[in-house]
């Protein structure tokens, strides 16, 4: 895969991802309709700097595990791959019916940037849906640290769009993303999705 169509195709799942209601998404419907725009933005960017800390984790870890061994290397694939594929399954299966968001918040006492941040930094699921999907759009013969950081600045430039989008649109897309069958056929299209990366890192070479 060249650099062109690493950067398109990791772009294009990237966005498909961001736009799957999630609790990041509910996070920030709730504070723009509830608080305010100015602390919605806040969330948003907390919730992209706990993204880059998880980036920056995974990015040395899995340079240095890639360049380990073959065993290291098989490992994390069949791991990411089984971990993606039971993810794609859960949500073809059992897709949710409703976006519920954070309900138990104090509004009064609460930084919804720290809060943004604390909810992806201490969510061990996305180090390891980055450890199983990054890898998966790194070239061959490039750094993998570097190319982390890389599609992690480009998950992230597509999040903050995203935030914009929806703080800015509060009331519309509020109406939107809580609509049942909007919902479940949204975790169904994202569930295909992890199902062809599992099947397509499984059937990847070092």
């Amino acid at each position: 895969m060249s650099v062109t169509d690493s950067l398109l195709a990791f772009s294009f799942a990237a966005l498909l991802l961001t736009l799957t209601p999630g609790l990041d998404t509910a996070l920030i419907l709730r504070t723009a309709t509830v608080e305010s725009r100015k602390k919605a933005f806040q969330a948003a960017i907390g919730i992209n700097t706990g993204c880059f800390i998880w980036g920056a984790l995974v990015a040395f870890g899995l340079g240095a595990l890639l360049a380990t061994s073959e065993l290291a290397y098989n490992l994390l694939k069949w791991c990411g791959a089984a971990y993606l594929c039971w993810l794609g399954i859960q949500m073809i299966v059992k897709p949710r019916r409703a976006l519920t968001p954070d309900q138990t918040a104090n509004p009064s006492s609460t930084n919804w940037f720290v809060k943004g941040m604390l909810g992806n930094v201490l969510n061990p699921k996305i180090g390891v849906f980055y450890v199983s999907f990054l890898p998966q759009f790194i070239p061959a013969g490039h750094s993998p640290v570097l190319w982390t950081f890389l599609l992690v600045a480009v998950h992230i430039i597509i999040g903050t769009i995203w935030s914009s989008v929806l703080i800015t649109g509060t009331h519309f897309a509020s109406g939107v993303l809580k609509k049942s069958l909007f919902v479940q056929w949204m975790d169904r299209v994202t569930g295909g999705v992890f199902l062809f990366f599992a099947a397509r890192l499984a059937l990847s070479h070092r």
